[in-house]
């Protein structure tokens, strides 16, 4: 072995172990916890029928946006405070602008070609 591929072998072993990017079993199953019980309530919710359609909707949407924080934090490990979790987090936002588009978008054509069906 060269001495540049001992070095670069020695520089991804030192990355592996000083990485504290990946969360722990504890991080992932406290992730995993929280993941359902955000999934129940609004499925007992709904199920339940015990609320108005408004607030049944707002359960939704407001579990919906808690579930997507924990598994940003959680399961994703972006990380808001640090200046590589800004880059991280940066990434993330043109990523999720670009798929909301995108789907945004896709449905508004299904829906206008639907519309412009029935004439």
């Amino acid at each position: 072995m060269s001495h540049s591929e001992s070095h670069v072998i020695n520089n991804l072993e030192v990355h592996a172990h000083n990485d504290q990017s990946h969360g722990s079993v504890k991080d992932y199953l406290i992730g995993f916890l929280l993941s359902v019980v955000l999934t129940a309530i609004p499925f007992w919710a709904v199920m339940s029928g015990s609320f108005s359609k408004t607030t049944t909707a707002w359960c939704i949407v407001s579990m919906a946006i808690v579930q997507i924080w924990v598994h940003l934090k959680y399961f994703l490990h972006l990380n808001f405070k640090t200046e590589d979790g800004k880059a991280s987090s940066l990434s993330f936002i043109f990523s999720a602008l670009i798929i909301v588009m995108v789907v945004g978008l896709s449905v508004w054509i299904i829906y206008e070609s639907n519309a412009m069906m029935m004439y």
